[in-house]
């Protein structure tokens, strides 16, 4: 997916209770917060004292119980407040201030969570207005190998709805990107996965089972209007309790939905951590959750290709096949832009060797089309993305390309490297001055050489063929030109541009 909405990171949070001796030991006890905003739906709060200080614990739900770490008494006295910190496994955000104070018969919460405002007023609790939010926690499977569903021997190749539309998502708008990868002939170049992205969730019903949003309203008939043009549905959901913009996710009903997707006729799952980090943020804890929804997608029966995306925590790539998947995110959201573009695709491509038939590095989403950057940064956008065995994931508006767009995404022999069944991923084997050299093997014994210009300025650039195992004169041709070129001619790259060679000994 995927912006990063509430919940997507939290990181840590810091608070302060503020008020005088008296008021900070009246603070030990249970509170229920009312009308908590729904980011991150602080509910309960629960505080006690003994013989090692002060502990408490803050009930959120994205993320659970959250213990009050280094929950303490700060100010000028002893008791004139407390502070404490709430980390959700999250190490890269910084924490926020909230505050709680006496508000009439109670007190308020007030402060910030990431960037959302907060103010809650609280009331004390009965145990059974406690217990009535408790929050439910489920076992994890012990580790187990996920047989391979046999899915995605080269790379998937397709469209998603997040980078262009969000969660302004909707079934006329699906439909519609459908029609326009037939009508544009990108089907048949191979992007065949119309895959929807956070946004189409409703609310369960009495029996579990999730419905989509009136936005969607029949999922089996939308499966079957994609499947009639020769294409595939993907879905979207995150084993946390919501989405990353908070809409449900599948805790406590992994299984149940992996059933109900495969009745509606989903064929790929893309699964986002999300707020999944709040229970699962060890690497035991995460490979077991995504080994949950692995073995529950092949119990169904149905052929459904399997996207990890947990931003290359943990090693992914290392354990990615044994809990089923197919592919795995390598890093954290891609932008429009060259400077993210760029930073990912030369710097967080994940690990080479982790790449092959059936499993590949995922560095996201393509952003071709989308208007944040200038032509030849889009191709090298897609170059950089075929010589790593990258899934192809459109995420413009398929319905209103340019003609230069189309060119850039339908490029059948740019394709050709991306898709190539060795499945080998590329290397870069020079870096200088702020270009760089790849190469990638192909099965045919041929080699992908790409040239890339990294600086603001036009390079000229030549491949070293004899360095390279190709002798002193192959033949070379230019895939983005479409033409063969002699061997010793000496490109110029274009500033942030690339030059895509496929040279045959």
């Amino acid at each position: 997916m995927t912006k990063p909405a509430p919940g997507y990171f939290l990181g840590g949070l810091a608070g302060v209770l503020l008020a005088g001796q008296a008021w900070a030991a009246d603070l030990t006890g249970d509170w229920v917060f009312q009308a908590a905003p729904s980011f991150p739906g602080f509910t309960r709060m629960a505080i006690r004292r003994d013989a090692d200080g002060l502990h408490g614990t803050i009930t959120s739900q994205w993320y659970g119980d959250l213990p009050m770490l280094d929950l303490k008494t700060v100010g000028a006295g002893a008791g004139d407040g407390l502070v404490f910190h709430i980390d959700n496994g999250n190490p890269k955000l910084k924490p926020y201030d909230l505050t709680v104070a006496p508000d009439g018969q109670g007190v308020k919460l007030t402060g910030q969570v990431w960037y959302e405002k907060q103010e809650a007023p609280a009331h004390r609790a009965t145990a059974a207005e406690m217990a009535a939010l408790d929050f439910p926690t489920y076992p994890l499977p012990a580790p187990a190998h996920v047989p391979s569903n046999g899915l995605a021997r080269t790379p998937p190749m397709g469209w998603s709805s997040w980078n262009k539309f969000a969660e302004a998502i909707d079934d006329t708008t699906v439909r519609q990107i459908a029609d326009a990868l037939v009508r544009s002939g990108l089907r048949d170049a191979g992007y065949v996965y119309v895959n929807i992205d956070d946004g189409w969730q409703g609310e369960r019903g009495a029996d579990g089972v999730l419905r989509p949003n009136a936005k969607f309203p029949d999922m089996k008939a939308l499966a079957d209007y994609i499947h009639a043009r020769g294409l595939k549905l993907g879905i979207y959901s995150s084993p946390g309790p919501k989405t990353c913009a908070g809409y449900t996710g599948s805790y406590g009903h992994v299984e149940q939905d992996a059933r109900t997707w495969a009745e509606w006729g989903v064929d790929y799952l893309k699964y986002d951590l999300c707020s999944g980090e709040g229970f699962y943020h060890t690497a035991e804890t995460v490979q077991a959750t995504y080994q949950q929804m692995g073995a529950a997608l092949v119990a169904t029966g149905r052929p459904i290709v399997y996207s990890l995306c947990e931003y290359g925590r943990f090693d992914v790539g290392a354990w990615g096949r044994e809990v089923g998947g197919n592919l795995w995110r390598t890093t954290g959201d891609i932008e429009d832009s060259y400077a993210s573009m760029a930073a990912i695709g030369f710097d967080r491509n994940g690990v080479p060797r982790h790449t092959g038939p059936g499993g590949w590095n995922d560095p996201d989403m393509l952003e071709v089309g989308n208007g944040g950057m200038g032509v030849e940064e889009y191709r090298t956008h897609i170059s950089l993305w075929a010589m790593m065995a990258a899934p192809l994931l459109m995420g413009n508006d398929a319905r209103s390309m340019t003609r230069e767009t189309l060119a850039l995404l339908g490029n059948a022999e740019v394709i050709a490297v991306d898709q190539d069944p060795l499945g080998h991923q590329g290397l870069p084997v020079r870096k200088r001055d702020g270009t760089e050299v790849w190469t990638r093997p192909l099965a045919d014994g041929s080699v992908a050489v790409g040239l890339f210009n990294r600086t603001d300025k036009p390079v000229t650039m030549s491949a070293d063929w004899p360095a390279l195992g190709l002798g002193d004169h192959p033949r070379v041709r230019d895939l983005w030109a479409h033409r063969s070129v002699a061997p010793d001619t000496a490109p110029t790259v274009p500033a942030h541009g690339v030059v895509l060679l496929r040279a045959t000994r």
